[in-house]
């Protein structure tokens, strides 16, 4: 919870930057089953921090259990997050969301290489039957929804006869895991992730995404551009694995976004 950052702030809404491993609000009933072998339903969450810091923020929102959070980052994703203040804040950030008027970017980290450089997946993502699991071409699946996402590979490269890309990443809509589900459906899942990835990981201790960019409109006039750096723990990941030194250059400069 100390390593909750503030990157803006100012009357009507925040941005922080989350450290992973922490969830933005507590899990559903039917998720906690999967996440008892960790205890993770019973920690602190970003919107306890949040209700301790900004108690009027309680009231905020449509959901008692999410005040004040109009979008959600998974718990091992790191980085920036849009929190409203009051309720004016909120019902413009989701409208804007809904107008695909936000512009947010991710890196990320996934085994192979790929044949285009820039591409689009676009795939329907709906939720597997009797799971909270997500899928692009599950047999049978509910809730089916339109899925965007936009890439970039920054870099390829090869350790201990291993394929690794280093992504940039654009999520046009905002469907539940649609980052690791979309890269996972084309054979790229994103290194660290257990549920669409390889279950048994040895190269990193949590998922390898970072939402480092958000871009926006802002409600009276002008657009706020906010970047985050990658994480310390995911450079580290980077020299592990013999990532391209001119990268690893440019990601200590903050350049490479």
């Amino acid at each position: 919870m100390e390593n909750i950052e503030i990157v803006f702030e100012n009357k009507d809404f925040l941005v922080v930057n989350k450290p992973a491993g922490l969830l933005v609000h507590r899990v559903a009933h039917e998720q906690a089953h999967e996440l008892i072998h960790e205890k993770i339903y019973e920690q602190k969450t970003l919107v306890d921090w949040l209700v301790k810091r900004y108690p009027k923020i309680i009231d905020v929102g449509e959901d008692k259990n999410r005040p004040g959070i109009v979008h959600r980052l998974d718990r091992e994703t790191s980085g920036l997050l849009i929190v409203a203040k009051n309720q004016k804040t909120f019902d413009y950030f989701k409208k804007i969301f809904q107008e695909h008027r936000i512009k947010k970017g991710y890196l990320a980290l996934v085994y192979g290489e790929f044949k285009n450089k820039k591409g689009v997946i676009n795939k329907p993502i709906g939720i597997v039957a009797s799971s909270i699991k997500r899928s692009t071409a599950a047999k049978k699946m509910k809730e089916l929804k339109e899925a965007i996402t936009e890439y970039e590979v920054l870099t390829s490269f090869e350790y201990q006869g291993e394929k690794f890309s280093l992504v940039k990443v654009s999520p046009k809509t905002g469907r539940t895991h649609q980052i690791r589900v979309h890269l996972s459906s084309i054979g790229h899942p994103v290194v660290g992730d257990k549920i669409y990835g390889r279950k048994k990981e040895k190269i990193v201790s949590r998922l390898f995404l970072h939402a480092y960019l958000l871009e926006f409109p802002l409600p009276d006039d002008g657009i706020l551009r906010l970047e985050s750096e990658l994480p310390a723990d995911l450079k580290k990941v980077l020299e592990n694995l013999k990532c391209p030194s001119r990268i690893i250059d440019k990601i200590n400069k903050g350049d490479i976004i």
